[in-house]
């Protein structure tokens, strides 16, 4: 499979999933622009048979009703397998998950050395205050 420049291997278990995937994928549309097809074809056809129009009518209605009736079932398949494909590239996309943790781990660690620096700041700071304070309190005359 070449993806621009680069060429991805995949191992033999992944491959033979995505080309599942790319036979429903050919297999539903077909369904859906063949039922489509037929469905026009019963809407413009002229009544030449041997057959009354009231049952010609009654057999093309019913013949529409399950065309219908395909083209959503190949429809919601057509759904079902983008819902696969999403679990599947979430599942089987390491690199970018990795990358996102990397990502959040390097945002987390210059967090974490941030709040450092504060907390040694205020640690100095409060240091300093106290030595003025037990400095002030030994020599103060009213201790």
């Amino acid at each position: 499979m070449a993806s621009g420049s680069r060429i991805t291997i995949l191992p033999q278990s992944k491959e033979a999933l995505l080309k599942s995937y790319n036979v429903r994928l050919k297999e539903d549309v077909r369904s859906m622009l063949e039922n489509f097809e037929e469905t026009l074809k019963l809407a413009r056809r002229d009544s030449h048979s041997q057959i009354s129009r009231t049952t010609q009518s009654e057999q093309d209605a019913l013949e529409m009703q399950i065309r219908a009736s395909n083209m959503v079932r190949a429809g919601e398949s057509l759904m079902k397998l983008v819902a696969d494909l999403k679990q599947y590239l979430i599942l089987n996309d390491f690199h970018s998950v990795n990358e996102a943790i990397t990502n959040n781990s390097q945002l987390f660690r210059s967090t974490q050395i941030e709040c450092d620096k504060k907390l040694m700041k205020l640690r100095d700071e409060m240091a300093m205050d106290l030595y003025d304070l037990e400095e002030e309190y030994y020599t103060s005359i009213f201790k």
